[in-house]
């Protein structure tokens, strides 16, 4: 008898240890663990300069063709218009899919050019592998964030720094992976970044889904708890790559610090599922309080009931389509208001649209051109290779505290303040002029201040832009307009990195090789040394900053009264109603078991 009772009793502790493993791997906290491993690896675009040199001297390329390459980067990561039109209609792991296949076939073609193991591509050739490459960062992104956005909407503002923050650290998590096993064989990482985050993302895309109406007041207290362990890591990081840079590592020591990097980083797995088990509690309790409502309706109902919640989730119902056609053509310059949901030509129409745009194109067209092109800046000013190395690697933490700063500060910032988010984008835009212009004027050491400032500048404009789309344009088609908004970076670094700073570049270094009676052979890369190669053009990037800060407070002064009032009250209403729904159709399943 008693031993009956002990197998009954293994039995039902292995059904309820099986239930709960189920029910953590199909639970909105583990899709929120998935998408943090997914864009940790998702960062290859902020790598550029890491091999920007292997391409220049490989192929023999000057600074302006150099630069067109990192303009079609930019584009090709920017330019995710039809995945967001994708992601509309389909469940997150099709552009996820997508984004993998773009990742490997773009990065694996760069790499056998470089490695000379297919004959020497044209330009043009190596701007669309690139570009392919890059454009699956469009992809990971729409269908990570955007799920991630609609599936807490009340905390948007963190979800997108957390996550953009671990984008922005991918850059350092790849490198370290790459010092372990390839050392400093650059041409090896560009193998890493096409064949890794490909494999990442397949491994987790089946949990990417939209989990609708299950967030809970409290939901701000888990991603804090996820905000600390990502400090954790970049502390750790920062840590790391200093002692890299100031001792020689052995291939031993790598795998060491490698391990205890990988270890970090999943180290949000703990708090999944410490809030699994108290959803699992409150569950238990409900049922309990339950026991005694009224009677079942048969099965089949039930099941039907859920079979259309689950196909809810996962496509749009006919209505809204409809209606998304009617809008979208009859009532385009009659948009709703602020922070309802705008269609996508109502968005893209709108002054405010215009004005963030173009802010924009001034922030993140000057910040990327540092972002391109650090390593070229430095070996100009003359800093030794070792700190250029560093500055390079320790970008990505920059970038990191940007968009961790911004989705967080700024979140407590509007919540308790009411402070208009686009303020916080103008300050942005300000803070970054004086990074500009450390570099323009070659202040002694001063590129270790301006990787900082641009660094931070830089990761802190994507959340901003993306929150600030999604409060005011709603969240209906987040995906596309998501991907709207995001243009703005490729015009900008045209503009900037190309015709600015390379043709200026080129010039200077022609110049120089005139003076000295050299003559420039074919397929030889051009070098320019001293200040004079990127200080007209930081001093005009300076300029277009400080015009993007003056715009965006045009954006400050319409949307002031929209932030005063409380922007996420219709997101907390609807998700208790959801939740109230949710609790009854899961009492009715119980009894209907029972």
């Amino acid at each position: 008898m008693a031993s009956s009772k002990q197998h009954e009793h293994v039995g039902t502790s292995w059904k309820n240890s099986k239930g709960f493993t189920f029910q953590v791997l199909t639970g909105r906290w583990f899709m929120v663990f998935s998408s943090f491993m997914i864009m940790s690896f998702s960062g290859a675009s902020y790598m550029f300069s890491l091999y920007s040199r292997e391409i220049k001297s490989v192929l023999g390329y000057d600074q302006s063709t150099l630069n067109l390459l990192s303009f079609f980067k930019d584009l090709g990561s920017n330019i995710g218009i039809i995945s967001g039109l994708i992601n509309e209609v389909t469940p997150p792991c099709v552009v996820l899919t997508i984004g993998g296949v773009l990742n490997f076939f773009g990065y694996f073609m760069i790499w056998l050019a470089v490695t000379r193991k297919i004959a020497k591509p044209q330009v043009w050739n190596m701007c669309l592998y690139i570009f392919i490459g890059a454009n699956s960062h469009c992809s990971t992104n729409t269908g990570v964030i955007v799920t991630s956005v609609k599936n807490f909407p009340g905390t948007r503002g963190i979800v997108i720094g957390l996550l953009s923050g671990y984008l922005g650290l991918s850059a350092a998590i790849i490198t370290q992976i790459y010092y372990a096993f390839y050392r400093n064989d650059s041409k090896s990482l560009i193998l890493l970044m096409a064949w890794l985050p490909t494999a990442v993302t397949f491994v987790f895309l089946p949990v990417i889904r939209h989990h609708k109406g299950v967030q809970q007041p409290n939901d701000s207290n888990a991603f804090y708890n996820f905000l600390y362990t990502t400090l954790v890591l970049t502390g750790f990081l920062l840590v790391v790559i200093i002692v890299q840079k100031s001792f020689t590592f052995t291939k031993t020591e790598y795998y060491v610090t490698t391990t205890l990097m990988l270890l970090l980083l999943t180290l949000p797995l703990a708090i999944v599922l410490v809030e699994e088990q108290k959803i699992l509690k409150r569950k238990q309790e409900h049922n309990i309080n339950s026991e005694d409502n009224e009677d079942p309706p048969k099965p089949l109902k039930i099941t039907t009931e859920m079979s259309c919640v689950e196909k809810s989730a996962q496509s749009p119902q006919p209505g809204p389509t409809s209606q998304k056609q009617v809008s979208c053509w009859k009532n385009i310059f009659s948009p709703p208001s602020r922070g309802e949901d705008y269609t996508i030509l109502q968005a893209i129409f709108s002054l405010d649209m215009v004005i963030l745009f173009l802010a924009t194109i001034c922030g993140l067209g000057g910040n990327l051109t540092v972002v391109n092109n650090l390593s070229q800046i430095g070996t100009s000013l003359g800093y030794p290779t070792n700190s250029i190395t560093t500055f390079v690697s320790l970008m990505a933490i920059w970038i990191y505290l940007g968009k961790i700063a911004q989705g967080v500060v700024s979140e407590i910032i509007i919540a308790k303040y009411k402070v208009p988010r686009p303020l916080i984008l103008t300050l942005i835009l300000v803070l970054s002029c004086v990074g500009h212009l450390l570099i323009a004027f070659n202040v002694p050491n001063g590129l270790y201040a301006a990787s900082i400032i641009i660094g931070f500048c830089f990761g802190a404009n994507w959340p901003l832009l993306f929150s600030i789309i999604s409060e005011i344009f709603g969240l209906k088609f987040y995906s596309t307009l998501y991907n709207v908004g995001s243009v703005a970076s490729p015009i900008g670094s045209y503009l900037f990195s190309v015709r600015v700073a390379g043709y200026l570049y080129d010039k200077e270094a022609r110049r120089q090789m005139e003076a000295l009676g050299l003559k420039r052979k074919s397929g030889e890369e051009l070098n320019c040394n001293g200040t004079e190669c990127y200080k007209m053009a930081f001093i005009i990037i300076t300029a277009f900053s400080l015009f993007g800060a003056l715009v965006s407070l045009i954006l400050v002064l319409r949307t002031r009264e929209f932030y005063k009032g409380d922007i996420y009250k219709k997101f907390r209403e609807e998700a208790r109603n959801a939740e109230g729904e949710m609790g009854v159709t899961q009492n009715k399943i119980g009894q209907a078991e029972g």
